[in-house]
């Protein structure tokens, strides 16, 4: 079971929000199945703000995500290409599970 959440938010330069939402789509997919401490990624788009897009992902600690993952080729293209269509770097925010209430 993963122990923490990774949430990071985006936000697409105006009218960009497909192309951000389709390269993003495709890191996914590349992670899934390519990075097995990866134990999941939700892709979420604002109803109101299309330019917002939030990925909600589930990994084993903050040091898998920040070091192994963060060093990935996939995930250095992305950064690489993003300035095409992202109005600038995400915002990352880590969280732990605590279960139902």
């Amino acid at each position: 079971m993963p122990n923490i959440v990774v949430v990071v938010r985006y936000i697409a330069q105006p009218g960009k929000a497909l192309d951000a939402l389709t390269s993003v789509r495709d890191l996914v997919a590349t992670v899934l199945t390519t990075e097995m401490a990866c134990s999941g990624i939700e892709i979420l788009q604002d109803l109101d703000n299309p330019e917002s897009i939030t990925l909600v992902e589930r990994w084993p600690d903050k040091s898998t995500f920040l070091g192994p993952h963060m060093q990935q080729p996939h995930i250095q293209a992305f950064i690489q290409s993003a300035g095409a269509f992202l109005a600038g770097p995400p915002d990352i925010s880590f969280h732990s599970t605590t279960g139902a209430a």
